[in-house]
């Protein structure tokens, strides 16, 4: 893992935003933002609840809303959660070579995946990223849909 900067702290904030906003519809509270040069060229949230998409992570609304891109290879994703196998396999295929992770407290998903195909992983141990997970977790009936998102009984 290497170091963060600021723009990291900044982004990831764009990222808690849309896992807020995930939250605030009834659904599973994970952002995600890809950046390239600075700017955002794509953000999302995990959509699964609202639109009954088995495979709308925040990291796939993310990349469903940058569109087609010629390349990821210089382009940095932020997510506030660390990225289960699916999103990890799709961040490796694309060519992401940096993913800022907020949280892997909840769930440690794949980093050791995503460094070994030579992807830089930063965790930021980000308490807004814990807390809107811990507040998710904290609504009755919440659980079983975060097992469900999670392919866990």
């Amino acid at each position: 893992m290497s170091d963060t900067n600021t723009d990291d702290q900044r982004f990831m904030a764009l990222a808690l935003e849309e896992a807020e906003a995930g939250l605030s519809e009834g659904g599973l509270p994970i952002g995600a933002v890809l950046v390239r040069n600075g700017e955002v060229i794509g953000r999302g949230h995990n959509r699964r609840v609202q639109e009954g998409d088995p495979i709308a992570h925040g990291e796939m609304d993310c990349f469903r809303k940058a569109g087609r891109q010629r390349s990821y290879a210089d382009t940095v994703l932020y997510t506030t959660l660390s990225p289960c196998m699916m999103c990890s396999g799709t961040i490796a295929q694309f060519g992401v070579p940096r993913v800022v992770i907020g949280e892997a407290e909840t769930f440690d998903g794949n980093r050791e995946f995503l460094e070994s195909r030579g992807i830089e992983v930063v965790l930021l141990d980000d308490a807004g990223c814990r807390d809107v997970m811990k507040r998710f977790l904290s609504i009755p009936g919440n659980e079983a849909t975060w097992l469900e998102d999670i392919s866990e009984d």
